[in-house]
Parts: structure tokens; sequence; C-alpha cells
């Protein structure tokens, strides 16, 4: 398949009170063209750092991306100017934000605001004025693929006069509106019932193949991960520590931080508690010099506690960032 996305190396920073706060370290990512990439981790792990660092749209007053590449379509992100982000922007990629509150502006009505993405996406396309006629249609199109109800009614309301759920369902309309080649859905579910989830989740899948487009799903969710995804990447405090198909994965998880969120999951059979994952995530101000989950791994060595281990490759596609695989490599 060929690559669409590549994180390299990726280091990126928080300023904060006596120093910085080192949330990405060396976090490398692969999207093909046409494939469903699912990323997992635990709430503080940096997975919407990362979304965001793509986009370039983390504030420069609070971030500091210290170190690495980000290759869209062979071109590096971090390196482009301002018209060249509003092309990959208007163009390229699109986010689904998690709180769809923030990503909405309250003073100006759900009409304005998808108008105002309709009308940048078509002119950054086509270089010429946009009917305001065709702009409305486009809208209320967005908002029938998302299940909205009363389209008219909703482009007139403002952000306030709808639910959480209402209010995230806008939000991915704003983001399908116009085709992209790379959609990125940060937890796209979160506000919704579950039958409006799945509607919106096999929406996402219909668009991988009727407009081969990319997506990469961050979620919480393990099943959902598993069914709507062809790869996954397992992240932890700010690094990837498992990458394999979906299927593989599920049925051969290998890095001990994989096998505890597995174990973490609710049975459906039952079997009382899950004993979870001991311990936290650590301070990324002064995080671990070597593995950063080797204070939390009942397997850990000492070469992990100074040393951080690179992928391993274990399989096909599959890949694990641990030292008990290191015989595994393929040189």
């Amino acid at each position: 398949m060929e690559p669409l996305l590549e994180v390299q190396n990726l280091h990126v920073w928080y300023r904060v009170y006596g120093g910085y706060s080192k949330v990405l370290n060396g976090v490398n990512f692969l999207v093909n063209k046409g494939e469903r990439v699912g990323l997992v981790g635990e709430a503080g792990c940096g997975k919407t750092t990362t979304m965001k660092t793509i986009l370039r749209i983390l504030p420069d007053q609070v971030s500091k991306i210290a170190q690495g590449k980000i290759l869209f379509n062979g071109q590096d992100i971090l390196q482009m100017n301002g018209n060249a982000l509003q092309r990959i922007r208007s163009q390229g990629i699109a986010m689904i934000f998690q709180d769809p509150t923030a990503a909405l502006n309250p003073v100006f009505t759900v009409g304005e605001q998808l108008s105002d993405v309709i009308r940048f996406s078509l002119r950054s396309i086509a270089q010429r004025k946009v009917e305001k006629k065709s702009i409305k249609q486009v809208a209320m199109q967005a908002l029938k693929d998302v299940s909205m109800p009363d389209q008219e009614r909703i482009l007139g309301t403002y952000p306030i006069q709808l639910s959480g759920g209402m209010r995230q369902r806008v939000c991915i309309s704003m983001a399908i509106t116009t085709k992209r080649e790379l959609l990125i859905a940060d937890e796209p579910g979160t506000s919704l019932d579950v039958t409006i989830q799945d509607q919106i989740l096999r929406l996402l899948h219909e668009l991988v193949k009727q407009q081969n487009t990319s997506i990469i799903l961050i979620t919480h969710s393990l099943g959902v991960a598993r069914e709507m995804t062809d790869r996954i990447y397992v992240m932890y405090a700010g690094t990837m520590v498992e990458t394999a198909k979906a299927d593989e994965l599920f049925a051969n998880p290998l890095h001990p931080y994989t096998l505890g969120l597995l174990a973490s999951v609710p049975k459906l059979t039952g079997g009382g508690i899950a004993k979870g994952i001991p311990g936290r995530l650590p301070d990324y101000r002064n995080p671990p010099p070597g593995c950063r989950f080797s204070p939390r791994c009942p397997r850990a060595m000492p070469v992990c506690e100074f040393s951080p281990p690179p992928f391993f490759d274990v399989g096909y596609e599959h890949k694990v960032a641990c030292y008990l695989f290191q015989e595994s490599r393929n040189d």
C-alpha cells in the first residue's frame, strides 16, 4: 500500500512552570492510502496531542516540537508555510474533535459555521466564488449524512440550542462536507448514544470504501477499534508500544501494556472485576529515561530502566517496543 502519512521520531513538549512537560517521546506512526488505523491508549497518553501536531494547531505559546518529521504525501508538514498549511487543512486532512462544545463557536449559527467550512474548502479547490445556494445544499446534505433531523431548522440554530450529541454530529458533518484524503476522528462517538454512534461509525466506514479516504480513529473502546479499523497502534505515555493488524493484535497481544489493557476490559461472561494495571502514568516533567512503562511493568528488566526500546519485528506487520522480544528482531 502507498503511504499517505508518516510520523517519524516526533517529540513534543509543553511549556510548564519550571521547564517542559515532555509528552511525546519519539512517536512513529504510518497511515496508508485508503487505510483505517486505530489509536488506543489510556487517557493522557498523548493521542490527541499527536493528532493536533499533525495539523499544526497546537498553540506555539505553550508547546514546542523538539524533533521529528510529519510527511503527508511525502511533504513535511512541519516545514510548510501558511499557504501550504491552508491547502492541507482544506483539501488534505480534516479532524473531528472530541469536545463539540469547544469546537463550535457559540456566537454563530450552525449554518454560518458550516457555510464557512464549505466555502473555504471549495474555494481552495475551485479557486472561484461559490454560490450561496450551492453551499446551503452541501450543508444540508452533510447534516443529513449524520442522521440530523430537520436540517433546515438546524442551520438556523446556535450550538447552545442543541444537545451534546447533536453538536457532535454537527462537528462530524463539518469534517465530511468536502472530500479529504485523511480524516482524524478523535473519539467521535463520545457524546452519542449507542445507536447513533453505530450509524456514525458505519458512515466513516463508508467514506473509506467510496472515497478512498484514510481514517485515524482515536478511541478508548477496544471493541470499536477491533471492528472498525484495519491496523491498530497502542500508545502509552507518549510512545507507541505495539502495532499490528487488528485481528492479529487481539489474537496475539505481546506488549505487557497491551496485555494489561485487554485484561481490563469487562467480560460478558463475568468473572469478577478486572485488576487493571497498577500504578499511574509517569510525570512528563521527569519521565523515566528508559521504557516509560517500566515502573508499572511486571516483567521489567534492568535494561528497561535506562534505554528506550525500539520497535522489534515479531511477525508480519506486527511490531513491539519491548526488550522481551529483542531476539525476534529482523535485522
